[in-house]
């Protein structure tokens, strides 16, 4: 009789004990390899904040990583031969839900005028986008050049004239202005408008404490030795990651958007377009026959017959015409190509790693003093980077040197000339004379999916081409892409 009494009460003991450790823990967790607290100043203040996921950046639309096959998926009619089929894995990342607009592009021109226009006209003058691109020796494009960029009917519009460099600049800009918002929003800044030249929110430069700016209340620190308050540092996992230009194999997983065509693991229909099927024109009954993307049907045809258009744009499109694909993204199929951050070589599917894979890595540290510390931002308010050197990697096994744009395609190993070091005449050019048998140099950047003055061959996601990336045309544009660091799903 006595028994069930006495297992009741030796559990609520112990369901209680549990109770007051874990509520114990919590107030004050400690380490499980020293047994010493967090948080603790009394145990000398190292910090753990905590954290609950990755914010999503302003724009941006979550791309779960995975495998895929990458290249080509339609028959090689430009006999290119330069996107053989290859598996490879994409890391889980973000992305920009459209391209890169008008309004957009002008908001980043009013704030380098803002900050730089007075000192350093030449900035302002450097981001301009090319509006001359849209001129034709025998069209009569002109009205495009003076309203496109700025006229309010296009600001939704995908930005063009836009090179690979400018595009990388914005992206640059966009960082520093989303994590200057995501300061304010916390308390630690306050609002600061009379920023200019070297006074600039950086995030680098924050980080590195070379900005100062209004500070409304910096987060305390819990070190004995300090002054009782500090800046936010990386560890505390409240500044994003960069904002960039997405990689040519995440281009071309988002566009795919296979998420929306498995079953468990298995791909139940191969894609060809951004979605399924074979054709260009939807099949569903609401929309039967209407284009799913804003390209040129045929030779003079860029947008139908009147009364009737087949995809309502006679150039580009605003950014949320047609329908998005799988993971939400608008227009990677037709409207604007789109810049990605590779360089190109004609067999990079054959050569790169099979895990996030990408040509372009110039390895660079931040530039030192004497006495270690960094040196201070540049007249723009930037930290001045530099390239890694040989000396300083002899003991690297994964890299030695700081360019890697032609490892093993176009350097010293993979040249077709006997490479001999006393000789002072060798050829600039290794494997691809620029300007004499080829166009490709370490300044051709890949450019993705096709734009409203192509045909339907060009917005399979596969297929890819390059331009020098100081040019620019009216039918190339950008988005950006950010990291996901932590768990490759989302929400975590």
């Amino acid at each position: 009789m006595n028994r069930k009494p006495r297992n009741f009460s030796l559990i609520f003991v112990f369901l209680f004990a549990i109770l007051l450790a874990s509520t114990t823990s919590c107030q004050r967790e400690s380490s499980p390899t020293t047994g010493w607290f967090y948080n603790d100043p009394q145990t000398g203040g190292f910090e753990v904040r905590p954290y609950v996921g990755q914010e999503t950046g302003p724009g941006l639309v979550f791309i779960e990583g995975g495998t895929f096959v990458m290249g080509r998926t339609e028959q090689d009619v430009m006999f290119d031969w330069n996107n053989i089929p290859r598996r490879v894995t994409v890391a889980s990342f973000y992305m920009d839900e459209t391209e890169v607009r008008n309004l957009d592009y002008v908001e980043y021109l009013y704030w380098v005028g803002r900050v730089f226009g007075g000192t350093y006209p030449e900035v302002l003058e450097n981001a301009l986008p090319d509006t001359l691109v849209w001129r034709d020796r025998l069209a009569y494009n002109e009205p495009y050049i003076y309203d496109y960029l700025r006229h309010p009917a296009y600001r939704d519009h995908p930005v063009v004239g836009v090179s690979w460099r400018q595009a990388r600049e914005y992206a640059s800009w966009r960082t520093d202005r989303v994590n200057e918002m995501i300061l304010i929003r916390e308390g630690v800044l306050d609002w600061d408008p009379d920023q200019v030249e070297a006074r600039n929110f950086n995030t680098e430069a924050y980080l590195a404490g070379q900005y100062e700016g209004l500070v409304i209340q910096n987060l305390p620190d819990l070190d004995p030795r300090g002054t009782g308050e500090r800046r936010v540092r990386r560890e505390d996992g409240m500044l994003l990651p960069a904002y960039r230009l997405p990689t040519e194999a995440e281009w071309e997983f988002a566009a795919l958007g296979l998420i929306g065509n498995t079953v468990y693991e298995r791909v139940i229909e191969r894609r060809m377009y951004p979605w399924d099927g074979h054709n260009i024109r939807s099949s569903e009954s609401r929309s039967m026959g209407n284009f799913m993307a804003n390209i040129q049907r045929g030779r003079g045809d860029m947008m139908g017959v009147s009364g009737n258009l087949n995809d309502a744009a006679d150039i580009t499109a605003p950014v949320y015409a047609y329908w998005p694909n799988d993971y939400g993204l608008y227009n990677m199929a037709g409207n604007v190509s789109e810049w990605v951050k590779d360089v190109y070589r004609p067999i990079s599917h054959e050569d790169v790693a099979e895990f996030r894979p990408f040509r372009g890595n110039v390895f660079r540290t931040l530039e030192l003093d004497e006495d270690g510390e960094v040196l201070p931002k540049d007249s723009l308010g930037r930290l001045i980077w530099r390239d890694v050197t040989l000396e300083e990697n002899l003991t690297r096994r994964n890299y030695r040197q700081a360019d890697n744009i032609s490892y093993r395609d176009g350097d010293h190993a993979s040249s077709i000339y006997f490479w001999d070091d006393t000789k002072a005449d060798q050829p600039e050019s290794l494997m691809y004379e620029y300007g004499v048998t080829s166009l490709i140099s370490d300044q051709a950047r890949v450019y993705k999916g096709g734009s409203w003055r192509d045909r339907a061959y060009w917005i399979v996601p596969g297929t890819r081409r390059f331009l020098d990336e100081n040019e620019s045309t009216n039918d190339i544009g950008f988005r950006c892409a950010m990291n996901r660091v932590g768990s490759a799903v989302g929400g975590y």
